[in-house]
């Protein structure tokens, strides 16, 4: 397996000349994006999706939150790094090509084409080869960069990256707690075997924040 590496960028500080002037600095670019909660037998995770700057792969997310085939689903997979701080490494879950839940496979949207990237608490569809993702996604636990997009990579796979399309606004201490959970080291097949989590955590609802009931006072 592809050993994933998190490049971090330097950041430059500078201050514009109109700042100094005391003009306004450019605003930063919005995207529109819609906020769904991920309702887990260990708390809820608030994730928004991007629905501009990713629309297919957001769209496939949004329609299986609305067709409930996410609920009664699962995270069953804690891949942990064997380098950098922990946690580290991501979290995974989804249909696990149940067939009465999985739709389609959807076309991938690369990072380079997104603008998006494997930063710490993002959203990424899984899959095998491009193109071929449909109802499982992974959030990341820490920056994980190397599955981003690398066009100049030798590998097929590489090159194109995984798809990005949203990230935890709010709820990464549960990420956390179910990423911490004990492996059962006899299950799982491959290269999967020693990540499959002993009790997978039950994904009991996802709904978009539009759809939450009324809070009385």
């Amino acid at each position: 397996m592809t050993r994933i590496v998190a490049a971090l960028a330097p950041l430059a500080l500078f201050v514009s000349p109109l700042s100094a002037q005391g003009e306004s600095p450019a605003k930063e670019p919005t995207f529109d994006t819609q906020l769904v909660v991920i309702e887990t037998t260990k708390g809820d995770i608030t994730v928004s999706i991007e629905t501009e700057r990713a629309p297919i792969t957001a769209a496939n997310f949004l329609r299986y939150v609305d067709e409930d085939r996410f609920d009664g689903t699962k995270f069953y997979r804690a891949m942990h790094l064997d380098w950098g701080e922990p946690p580290n490494g991501l979290l995974q879950g989804g249909t696990q090509m149940h067939p009465e839940r999985v739709l389609d496979p959807i076309a991938h949207e690369p990072t380079t084409v997104t603008g998006l990237s494997h930063t710490d608490g993002a959203l990424s569809m899984a899959r095998y080869d491009p193109g071929s993702a449909t109802g499982d996604f992974s959030i990341m636990i820490k920056d994980q960069t190397g599955l981003d997009a690398t066009p100049e990579s030798p590998d097929p796979t590489l090159q194109l990256g995984f798809a990005v399309f949203g990230y935890v606004v709010d709820g990464m201490d549960v990420v956390h707690a179910i990423h911490a959970a004990p492996i059962d080291p006899e299950k799982g097949e491959g290269w999967m075997k020693g990540q499959l989590l002993a009790d997978p955590v039950e994904i009991v609802d996802m709904r978009r924040m539009d759809d939450l009931p009324a809070q009385s006072d």
